[in-house]
């Protein structure tokens, strides 16, 4: 036994808008034995199969269509309009979990294109809660992930900037500063969640104090990247596991203080089983 010395962040695991579509997918499970989820109700593999196993079906728009007179759990991303006509449609009853701080996003975005603003949207391509922010938009707003992907000479003078809600504060600053040099007016909108954002923060205050740090995560997990390259930042021996299979012994010392943390959308119960296979070593 290698007298390993191990603590969980408290602060890390499911941000409220994730507790909040967990616990109403439960409460249909328990009532109704099953229940089906319009994409991966978070995202995090071991979480995802714990539900699927209680009797969550996982479907994808393409499976919607076909669906006739069920409930349907709308995560906690939220989603565009099309998906709400679909469900009148259908005879669906959709179990809305959108995360109040999206939904807040949503109308925010639906406002600015009433009024013909130009919108920009700083977030990830293809990520399920930007596709519900582009529908606000009828997809004509220009979503980019790095400012180099915009052509700044050819931009309109005036623009309304937003970001979707996981991303880097610090980030979506010094984004709006570039373009304010650039001589473009800008309606900044910060729409961050601060639950998300103040973790990097958290991390790098938690990871300082151990030799070795263990981020957990799902890999599909956008919130989850950014985290891990936190906490690899201040901590260079930082490794990434999606579950306790993953970890390796030769990763630890005699006597290491050991520090597990993770994303967003890492479950508690995960990170306790990972202790628990570490405490093996």
């Amino acid at each position: 036994m290698k007298n390993l010395q191990v603590d969980i962040d408290q602060h890390s695991g499911f941000c409220f808008g994730v507790v909040y579509a967990i616990e109403m997918a439960e409460e249909i499970l328990d009532q109704e034995g099953y229940l089906y989820c319009l994409g991966d109700i978070v995202h995090n593999d071991e979480e995802v199969k714990r539900l699927t196993q209680k009797g969550l079906k996982i479907i994808d728009h393409g499976d919607l269509y076909g669906l006739r007179d069920e409930k349907v759990l709308i995560r906690a991303h939220g989603e565009p309009p099309s998906t709400y006509q679909l469900a009148i449609q259908n005879n669906l009853t959709l179990i809305d979990a959108s995360c109040p701080v999206v939904l807040k996003l949503q109308n925010r975005i639906k406002n600015s294109f009433d009024k013909d603003e130009p919108i920009y949207i700083y977030g990830k391509h293809g990520h399920a809660e930007v596709i519900g922010l582009l529908g606000q938009t009828n997809n004509q707003a220009v979503v980019f992930q790095d400012i180099n992907e915009l052509d700044l000479p050819s931009l309109p003078k005036n623009l309304t900037l937003y970001s979707q809600t996981t991303k880097s504060t610090d980030k979506f600053y010094e984004i709006n500063q570039t373009l304010r040099d650039n001589g473009i007016s800008v309606n900044t909108n910060d729409t961050i969640c601060r639950q998300v954002s103040n973790r990097d923060k958290e991390l790098r205050e938690f990871v300082s104090r151990f030799d070795k740090v263990i981020f957990v995560s799902g890999t599909k997990s956008s919130n989850g990247k950014v985290l891990f390259n936190v906490c690899k930042e201040r901590n260079a021996h930082t490794y990434f596991v999606s579950n306790p299979n993953e970890l390796e012994e030769g990763w630890f010392n005699f006597g290491d203080r050991i520090g597990i943390c993770g994303a967003t959308s890492t479950p508690m119960w995960l990170m306790e089983q990972v202790k628990e296979r570490i405490l093996t070593f």
